[in-house]
């Protein structure tokens, strides 16, 4: 590679770290990859969209950027001074609806599948596909390691600013960026000194991570290796007002609620009180200033740990996870590696096998609410881990629940049935404020009839004369 084609070049965060790893572990297995899936129900001036596009690239260094890990001491990612995006454009207004969105099917999985080759930059690509005069369909495929979020909200705000600039004959004005080189350099110069001794003593005693179920037969398991799903589950206004005022009135929070009925539901499958799983958390907030409108991978993902006693009682319960997630603050920019380092858990096992998500908005519900061109679009996310379980809470009018799982440790029916029991176990919270934990049920009302009812009506007739082994 030319150094004068490479504008800079820094070490990576501990997050992008992690996402390259399994990336090069698995390299078309679509792990990390997300597809943001644009419908654009609008005449598009296309060169001035993909001026767009040119635009935001230039002026954000890392869509330039690739990764390089060989040859050098630790990995380290490249800004490049230029590159081009791969934009493909497709016509099919020739074809009809169905076949538009078969075709449209095939090319998100093979796209996915595509993924990346890390040391080649750029690590995104668009398709755009036209299906009638004025209704497009957009495919924004990208590397996780290069954006968050937030940072995808900010870039897509960008680029339909500097799209209607463009458009109408003008220049956008828009703030100089700051690079995300700069929280690279900040987090270099943190001290990590109280992050050990803290997460030494959060972690402590715990020795083994929590387990996630395996559900159907071994065969099924090993057809499924590989696959993955996602289910949702969208809650009623209604019923997401309800959770919300019930947190509201006890200072609570959702994402301290969902935090709760995530540490139940897997402490009732794994049968153990004491529960850890990893969150994903912002990290902008914490970082300097100027770091809550930058465009990179800001987040970080930590363990969070949690005693679920049963006789506890609920609300106390619920405002200590409150409180732990506020102290977790000073912390939250600690490398996982070094946490696991930390632990008690032996090398080589993951201190946790599922993840939990909470995002305080929907990013379709959020763009569209703007009003204007925004609602002649709407937006779709397609996304996986590397966790074998997910869960995804989105905050909005209506509470968003996405649970995303391997196939080769679940089966769809075995996730429907737990997307199902955390909806019961939120709703026992609010409207059990006096309970304790172990009078939180995960069985709805059907499923309980089904128990106490169905399942022990087993009265079958027999002759009265007969002898016990005869029955």
């Amino acid at each position: 590679m030319q150094a004068k084609k490479i504008e800079s070049s820094y070490q990576l965060s501990p997050m992008q770290q992690g996402m390259l790893f399994h990336t090069l572990l698995a390299r078309h297995s679509g792990v990390y990859i997300q597809q943001l899936c644009c419908g654009l129900h609008e005449v598009l001036n296309v060169a001035a969209f993909v001026a767009a596009w040119e635009r935001a690239t230039e002026r954000h260094a890392v869509l330039r950027t690739s990764f390089r890990w060989d040859g050098v001491e630790g990995p380290l990612q490249l800004v490049h001074k230029r590159v081009e995006i791969p934009f493909e454009r497709h016509d099919w207004r020739g074809l009809g609806p169905e076949e538009q969105e078969r075709r449209l099917d095939e090319h998100v999985e093979q796209d996915r599948r595509r993924g990346f080759e890390p040391e080649q930059a750029p690590l995104m690509r668009l398709a755009l596909f036209r299906m009638a005069e004025a209704d497009y369909r957009l495919v924004w495929t990208s590397h996780h390691a290069l954006l968050d979020g937030r940072s995808r909200l900010l870039l897509l705000e960008e680029v339909f600013e500097l799209y209607r600039a463009l458009r109408e004959g003008g220049e956008p004005r828009l703030a100089s960026p700051r690079p995300y080189g700069d929280f690279i350099e900040w987090l270099r110069g943190r001290d990590q000194t109280a992050a050990g001794k803290f997460w030494r003593e959060e972690l402590k005693g715990f020795n083994a991570p929590t387990p996630v179920g395996a559900s159907g037969t071994a065969a099924a398991r090993e057809a499924a290796a590989g696959r993955h799903a996602v289910q949702g589950l969208r809650l009623s206004a209604d019923d997401t007002s309800a959770l919300r005022s019930f947190a509201r009135r006890h200072e609570l929070t959702l994402n301290s609620l969902l935090q709760g009925a995530w540490a139940l539901l897997l402490s009732r499958h794994a049968g153990t009180q004491d529960v850890v799983f990893g969150t994903t958390r912002a990290c902008r907030r914490t970082a300097f200033e100027g770091a809550d409108g930058m465009i990179g991978l800001l987040i970080n993902t930590v363990p969070v740990r949690i005693s679920v006693e049963p006789d506890a009682p609920l609300l106390p319960w619920l405002k200590g996870l409150r409180a732990q997630g506020v102290a977790l603050r000073e912390y939250e920019h600690t490398p996982l590696y070094k946490i696991q380092e930390w632990s008690e858990v032996p090398a080589g096992l993951p201190l946790f096998e599922s993840i939990l998500v909470f995002e305080n908005y929907q990013l379709n519900v959020l763009l569209r609410s703007a009003g204007g061109a925004w609602l002649d679009r709407d937006f779709r996310l397609l996304e996986q881990s590397d966790y074998p379980l997910a869960l995804l809470g989105y905050d909005g009018d209506e509470l968003l629940l996405r649970l995303a799982y391997s196939r080769d440790r679940f089966e769809d029916e075995a996730a429907a049935r737990m997307l199902s029991q955390l909806h019961t176990l939120l709703f026992g919270m609010a409207r059990g404020e006096e309970r304790r934990l172990c009078e939180l049920t995960l069985l709805t009302e059907a499923e309980r009839r089904r128990v106490l009812y169905e399942w022990n009506d087993t009265e079958t007739p027999f002759a009265r004369e007969a002898c016990v082994h005869e029955l």
